[in-house]
């Protein structure tokens, strides 16, 4: 409940009881006379009493002749026994009521404001989980308004995305200081779309906008619009951002904008209406409202293919920024942020740390640092090193170690044959990514042993022989089981179902055989999921052309399974000597196994 309206439904009462009370004082000082029992049986004796009330406590009545000029008296009573005995002593004397108008005022108002305070501390905050909004504020906006103070965020703790903060940071300079965009006429966008993968720091980086500007921040998610109620989300967006008028200068930020703005007509029949209708409230205030005023829009989401043409359009959201997944220098840059929250080791190389981390974004190495210092804690040092780093690494990739987990002797056997062979063929493959460490401890994702590679650097095109080096390595542990035990064993279903993806994108989206051609055979595409799956592959090829893919794809991957077996049978000695380690130590590194760093060209 708004915070006004309880202050005033307590004025109400505290006002009706304070009236109350005034009146009965009132006409109890200007017309009645409170007299001792006492006197009014001398009165009464007397006759100069006409009419009186006899009550449990109390009697009143009237005077024949006013006294005092007051025509009614009041008097409390006194038991009859005791009256009998001090009647003739002459002594003065009355009675006292235990009840009063208070406590009987009291008796019924009470249960009244119990009552009430159970309705609105209970009630309405149940009403408000469940989705009603209140009876109130049904119509207000949820967004929490944030100064510069409460973000805490400015584009120093921003790491990573340079481009990103130097589009943003016109955003501040026209806040902090409008006169200078509009002397030339220029306008600030009105609103502004960030746009990418989850986890790469799209809502910090719009609360680093508004502590940087020093200006409200006024943050809300897409889906807070949308209630059981119809016309709800709309008028909460009336709201929101008629509240933003009375802030100017200020930041709207709607998180996941894509609950709010997906296409209209997508999703199935009908139940679209309030949605549709919250939409349209939008698009009219992002017509309605003028720039100069100081307001911008900030939204973001990660699924951009979904959002309805008219909130793209010049006018509404003029400028989309994107923020991808960090490249090496932005990960150290991100990771050097972080560190500085934990105690790190001389010999850490942040650099270094960056380079096995390829894929991952903000929130994944600020998880990283914490689980590195986490790992460090666990083992009673003092600080965060480098091994740490490397088993958080692990952690993140491969899963938790599972030691409990006890395999057979050969099973045992088995694995460090595959996983040898992923090593020794990557080590061969001139271009490929060096090896960094081969370990047959079982993980909690399912894996009895991996093979973990550092990159040297960021790869943003691929060529026709590093995928089917990929494909090559992928094939590896299988070849090395056929080669040293005469048969092969389950434990490559992953690295199959991964090559097997390799060779059908070289076939039918990059266009690399020369038997179908430079064609592009299957589309994915990434559609609402209301009307498919995501990932879902067009195919538009006849069925003669799909036997064709399937000869293609199948010859890519023999020709990579007896590359890699030819590696093996030639590398035969240093492939038992390589699993014999393995075995004796279960994890092993280039410094422990040279032949692991050695690439034959």
């Amino acid at each position: 409940m708004n915070k006004q309206h309880q202050w005033n439904s307590w004025y109400f009462f505290v006002t009706l009881l304070a009236i109350l009370l005034f009146q009965n004082w009132w006409a109890t000082t200007r017309n009645v006379e409170v007299i001792p029992y006492s006197e009014f049986l001398s009165l009464l004796n007397d006759g100069r009493i006409v009419e009186l009330t006899v009550e449990q406590e109390q009697i009143s009545g009237r005077f024949k002749d006013p006294i005092n000029s007051k025509p009614y008296f009041l008097t409390n009573r006194v038991d009859p026994a005791l009256t009998e005995q001090i009647r003739d002593s002459g002594a003065t004397f009355t009675g006292k009521v235990q009840n009063t108008f208070l406590s009987n005022l009291l008796a019924w108002l009470l249960p009244l404001l119990v009552f009430l305070a159970i309705w609105m501390f209970v009630f309405r905050r149940f009403a408000e989980k469940q989705g009603f909004g209140g009876m109130v504020n049904v119509g207000k906006s949820k967004a929490r308004v944030l100064v510069e103070r409460d973000t805490g965020v400015t584009f120093d703790d921003v790491a990573g995305v340079d481009e990103a903060k130097m589009e943003l940071m016109e955003i501040v300079s026209f806040l902090k200081d409008k006169e200078r965009y509009g002397r030339l006429g220029a306008r600030i966008p009105k609103g502004i779309l960030l746009v990418g993968p989850p986890g790469t720091g799209k809502t910090l980086i719009a609360k680093a906008v508004a502590g940087q500007a020093g200006v409200p921040f006024f943050s809300i998610s897409g889906s807070e619009f949308v209630e059981m109620f119809v016309g709800v989300g709309a008028a909460r967006v009336r709201d929101l951002f008629e509240q933003a008028r009375r802030a100017a200068p200020c930041i709207i930020f709607i998180d996941e904008v894509d609950a709010l703005g997906r296409s209209r007509g997508l999703g199935g029949f009908g139940g679209q209406d309030e949605k549709e209708q919250t939409l349209n409230q939008l698009l009219a205030e992002l017509d309605g409202f003028d720039p100069r005023e100081g307001i911008v829009l900030l939204a973001a989401t990660n699924r951009p293919e979904i959002l309805d043409p008219a909130l793209l359009r010049a006018g509404r959201f003029d400028r989309q920024v994107v923020l991808d997944r960090p490249d090496r220098k932005g990960r150290h840059a991100i990771l050097t942020v972080h560190a500085q929250r934990v105690r790190l080791a001389a010999e850490v190389d942040l650099e270094q740390i960056a380079g096995i981390t390829p894929g991952f974004t903000g929130a994944d190495l600020a998880n990283l640092v914490n689980e590195a210092a986490i790992v460090a804690t666990r083992r009673g040092g003092q600080e965060v090193g480098t091994a740490d780093f490397t088993a958080a690494v692990e952690r993140v990739v491969a899963g938790a170690e599972r030691k409990g987990r006890l395999l057979q002797p050969h099973e045992r056997e088995v694995v460090a044959y595959h996983e040898m062979g992923h090593a020794l063929v990557a080590a061969s493959i001139p271009g490929g990514d060096p090896v960094h460490k081969v370990s047959i401890i079982p993980r909690s994702i399912g894996a009895l042993g991996y093979t973990m590679q550092r990159p040297t650097d960021d790869r943003f095109l691929l060529t026709t022989r590093e995928l089917e080096g990929r494909m090559t390595v992928l094939l590896a542990g299988r070849a090395a089981e056929l080669t040293v035990f005469g048969e092969i064993s389950t434990g490559a279903a992953d690295d199959l179902a991964k090559v097997t993806d390799v060779a059908r994108q070289i076939v039918t989206r990059f266009g690399m055989t020369e038997a179908l051609g430079q064609a592009v055979l299957e589309r994915q595409t990434t559609s609402y999921l209301g009307d498919q799956q995501v990932g879902v592959r067009e195919k538009d090829y006849s069925e003669e052309t799909a036997r064709e893919v399937d000869l293609a794809v199948r010859g890519l991957i023999d020709a990579a399974y007896q590359r890699a077996q030819g590696i093996l049978v030639e590398r035969r000695a240093l492939l038992d000597e390589g699993a014999r380690l393995l075995l004796e130590k279960e994890t092993l590194t280039p410094e422990d196994f040279p032949a692991l760093s050695a690439v034959k060209q």
